[in-house]
């Protein structure tokens, strides 16, 4: 179970950013960087920190102008599923649960979270400064509660994931009701 918390807690803080928690994972692993990261472990590490490390500055900087949002969204909606199985196997490395079903759970709440994040920002043509932040603070949270505390980790996440589930309700409520206002407004 702690393994499972643990993998969504890891896949929800990709969901949200993609640089930023792969930085956080090589710092919280010790001297080892990402010796224990499936994939990475194959790149040398100076290579990965100074990547991740232009990546999260990219990231950070970025996602407080709406351009910078819609950019970001294109990668890290294609990469968000890849990096998503990568960390929960990163996190759950004695899992009892078969690789490949920690791998797509930790892909598809990645790949979830930012579908809704794209949803969010369609809706409200461009997130606002302060949903940003708390996004960042959400990211680091999440990555340091799946290495350290997994509970509470897992407890954010589903939060998060219920309010996923609401967004879905509410944006297909949206569209149902702008489409019975158009039709009406033709006849």
């Amino acid at each position: 179970m702690i393994e499972i918390l643990a993998t969504l807690s890891a896949s929800g803080a990709v969901g949200i950013r993609i640089g930023i928690p792969l930085l956080i994972l090589g710092f919280l692993h010790g001297g080892m960087l990402w010796s224990k990261v499936p994939i990475l472990s194959h790149i040398s590490p100076p290579v990965l920190l100074g990547f991740f490390t232009i990546w999260s500055l990219f990231e950070l900087v970025a996602s407080k102008k709406r351009l910078g949002q819609r950019v970001l969204q294109i990668f890290e909606l294609l990469l968000s599923p890849i990096v998503g199985a990568i960390m929960g196997l990163a996190v759950s490395s004695t899992a009892t649960s078969p690789h490949w079903l920690i791998a797509f759970i930790g892909g598809l709440l990645a790949l979830v979270f930012q579908l809704v994040q794209v949803g969010w920002f369609y809706r409200l043509r461009g997130l606002p400064l302060w949903a940003v932040f708390l996004q960042d603070f959400l990211c680091v949270v999440l990555i340091i509660f799946a290495v350290h505390a997994p509970w509470p980790g897992g407890l954010i996440t589903f939060i998060l994931l219920w309010f996923a589930i609401r967004s879905a309700k509410q944006w297909y409520d949206w569209y149902w009701e702008y489409r019975h206002r158009q039709s009406k407004a033709r006849s």
